[in-house]
């Protein structure tokens, strides 16, 4: 079994559009383990109790936001070892620096296409 089949990913946004647009980008790819949030603070609380090896979170939710879930994901010892890709529309230098500070293995920007998903994705697990 490759990198490909046994990744698992959870995606979480807000917006059933956007988990939409990824989860069709991960299937593009190949990946077919991943699970969906739509909701920072469920995402966190699941990923307790169903350990991802990479978290695909939208940056802008209410309530716990990608930054707010990254911070959460590093400071938790069963969670900090876990891949993490932010995904936003507005990169700004102040998100970035933050995340960088925070952790983050890597960011995308909306809109992306299921190649350049893919690059980001590798860029953090490996090639796939």
């Amino acid at each position: 079994m490759g990198l490909k089949e046994s990744l698992r990913i959870m995606v979480v946004d807000d917006m059933a559009t956007s988990r939409g647009l990824i989860t069709q980008a991960l299937d593009d790819i190949g990946i077919k383990n991943y699970i969906t949030e739509n909701d920072g603070s469920r995402a966190l609380d699941r990923l307790s109790s169903t350990p991802v090896h990479l978290v695909l979170s939208d940056f802008n939710m209410p309530g716990l936001d990608g930054l707010g879930l990254l911070k959460a994901v590093r400071t938790s010892p069963a969670t900090q070892k876990m891949g993490f890709i932010l995904v936003t529309g507005r990169p700004t230098p102040e998100i970035v620096n933050e995340a960088k500070r925070l952790g983050l293995n890597n960011m995308i920007k909306k809109p992306f296409t299921s190649a350049s998903m893919k690059q980001c994705i590798e860029s953090v697990v490996g090639r796939l």
